[in-house]
């Protein structure tokens, strides 16, 4: 499998906490990005929708983005669904009036504590935008 080796040749994962949304849209068409092409690479990516990036876990609102000289958003939620996972904070979507029934095929809501799991395992590395 092509990707970063990790220590015992396994490739590492990546967890990427996205901050931002349409009120930083270069930061978080970065953190979309680097999701999607770790993913593509192989590398095991868990990207993580917080603050105003909650609003992508929602069917639609990803099209509505727009940043010139960027890959569109759904087509790379749909890169990073494929080859890793996609998670929304509980917090942020009970501050939305976000519920499990409404967010796209294949995201997930889970706290802190998922979180913290995530970002410690031994061969995981954690980037936030």
């Amino acid at each position: 499998m092509a990707g970063v080796a990790g220590t015992a040749g396994t490739p590492k994962k990546l967890v990427i906490k996205v901050t931002a949304g349409a009120d930083a849209p270069e930061r978080c068409s970065q953190a979309f990005t680097v999701a999607a092409v770790a993913a593509a690479s192989g590398v095991e990516v868990s990207l993580w929708l917080t603050g105003e990036s909650a609003w992508f876990a929602l069917p639609g609102r990803a099209a509505e983005f727009e940043l010139p000289h960027a890959a569109p958003l759904p087509e790379l939620i749909e890169g990073i669904l494929a080859g890793g996972r996609i998670t929304l904070c509980t917090q942020c979507a009970a501050r939305r009036g976000i519920e499990e029934k409404d967010v796209l095929e294949g995201v997930r809501i889970a706290g802190a504590q998922v979180f913290v799991s995530e970002v410690m395992g031994e061969d995981a590395r954690a980037l936030v935008y």
